[in-house]
């Protein structure tokens, strides 16, 4: 009987704490936006336009250095061959030497 009557009280204290989470309404209307406006179409595009073409693509706290190499395609390609074929980097799927 001790344990019907725990059980019991448990649901009583579960039902009427199910109670005030159910207080909103159904469609969840206090979450609507209304926007009034005076703005045309052709105005808030153009707005977006100027915005794409002023902004940066550096990221946020960060510095790009651009860097302006002197080094012929070439030649690099070749110093990039001679290391392979000399076991000093690895090629292909082989992950680590």
């Amino acid at each position: 009987m001790n344990t019907t009557a725990r059980f019991l009280s448990i649901a009583a204290v579960a039902a009427f704490a199910s109670f005030g989470a159910q207080a909103d309404e159904a469609d969840a209307s206090q979450f609507a936006t209304k926007f009034e406006t005076s703005r045309t179409r052709v105005e808030v595009m153009a707005d977006a336009a100027t915005v794409a073409k002023t902004r940066s693509t550096e990221p946020a706290g960060s510095r790009v250095v651009s860097y302006q190499s002197t080094a012929d395609r070439a030649a690099v390609q070749a110093q990039a061959a001679d290391a392979v074929r000399m076991g000093k980097i690895s090629s292909g799927e082989l992950g680590s030497m």
